[in-house]
C-alpha cells in the first residue's frame, strides 16, 4: 500500500499543492497534507485513505483557517 502513495499518490498530491499555492509555500494543516495521506493510508488502507485524503485537499484552501487535523 505505502509503495503506491509512495509512487502514485504522493507526486499528484504533490503537483496539486504546488499548483494551488507555489513552490515553497507550506500546507495551512498540521500534519501537513502529505503526512496526513501516509498516515490516513497506512491506518485505513488505500481506498478509504486516498478518500480521506481527498476529502484533506478540499479543505485545504486559501480561505480556510487550517490548524491541527490529525487523522481519525
Amino acid at each position: 500500500m505505502y509503495k503506491i502513495y509512495k509512487r502514485f499518490i504522493s507526486p499528484t498530491l504533490h503537483t496539486i499543492t504546488t499548483s494551488l499555492f507555489g513552490p515553497g509555500q507550506g500546507c495551512r494543516f498540521s500534519p501537513t497534507c502529505s503526512q496526513y495521506s501516509k498516515e490516513s493510508i497506512k491506518k485505513y488502507g488505500i481506498i478509504h485513505g486516498a478518500w480521506l485524503s481527498f476529502l484533506r485537499l478540499l479543505r485545504c484552501h486559501p480561505l480556510s483557517t487550517g490548524g491541527h487535523d490529525p487523522v481519525k
